[in-house]
């Protein structure tokens, strides 16, 4: 994060404008949304690996249509036995995973948005808690 905190202020604040327009555009698809947010934060040092922190800001930019992507919710898609490979477009891929299982539980989850679904995914991917004595 050094590397970021040297960057010019204008430069951090240009491609983050950039990134939150890109995840509030409707008139991209969610997973494309999330595809262009993600490409364009790597700009900066420090996103340029792993999903974790960049969902995070992307998602607070964007709280109804993006989510949150951690070691938790890729634990619990594989207890799912859902795939999701680290290989390079990954929150996009996820994003879409989202977005299939809002399709499929429409009839029980019609007011869920992909955050309701990270959430529940978290929870249900976080280590088993220590039993008490």
């Amino acid at each position: 994060m050094t590397e970021l905190m040297s960057l010019p202020d204008t430069q951090v604040r240009g491609v983050t404008e950039r990134a939150v327009t890109a995840v509030r555009d409707t008139s991209l698809s969610r997973s494309e949304a999330a595809r262009t947010g993600r490409g364009i934060i790597w700009e900066l040092p420090g996103f340029r690996t792993g999903d974790a922190l960049a969902s995070a800001i992307l998602t607070a930019a964007a709280p109804q249509r993006m989510a949150v992507y951690d070691h938790r919710v890729q634990h619990a898609l594989d207890t799912l036995g859902l795939t999701l490979t680290p290989t390079s477009g990954r929150y996009g891929r996820y994003l879409q995973l989202l977005d299939d299982l809002l399709r499929h539980g429409a009839a029980h989850a019609d007011s869920w948005t992909a955050r309701d679904i990270d959430t529940a995914l978290y929870w249900t991917g976080r280590p088993d808690p220590t039993p008490s004595r």
